[in-house]
This record gives structure tokens, sequence and C-alpha cells, in this order.
């Protein structure tokens, strides 16, 4: 069964991120700022799985030029919604 969690908006400073089960970890970003970012976003995202015990999901984050505390909480609700 799939199971999808999404929270966040695309306002200005928020990112909106989907999670989805999976039966791998792929991680998706689009953002302006990817080519500066990209490394520190996915970094923030590996910690936010670790401590969420998750390991197979595929994570979307369409970003506006959210800030790390941002993007922690906003993945993690959406990881919590899919339960």
């Amino acid at each position: 069964m799939q199971m999808k969690g999404i929270a966040g908006t695309l306002e200005s400073n928020d990112c909106l991120i989907t999670v989805e089960t999976s039966d791998k970890l792929e991680i998706i970003i689009n953002s302006p700022v990817a080519y500066l970012y990209e490394d520190e976003i996915k970094k923030t995202i590996l910690e936010v799985l670790k401590n969420e015990k998750q390991e197979k999901l595929k994570i979307v984050m369409e970003d506006k030029g959210a800030l790390d505390y941002t993007i922690r909480a906003r993945l993690i609700v959406a990881i919590r919604r899919m339960k």
C-alpha cells in the first residue's frame, strides 16, 4: 500500500515536501538555489531521516528559499502524516 505525506507551502521562504513509501531512498530537490545549497539540503534531509528511523522513502522538495529549521520541520510533519 502506497502511503503519502505532504507538508509546507510554495510561499517565499518555505518549501513543499512530499514523502512517499518506496523500495529505495530517492531525494529530489527542486530549488532555484540548488546549485549553491543542494549538498546542505540533502545533509539536513538525511539527518531527519536518521532521527525518524526512515530509510526507504521518495522525497520531493519544492524549495522557495526555506532555511534549515523549516526544512526539518516540514519533513518531520510530512513523514508523520504518512502514518
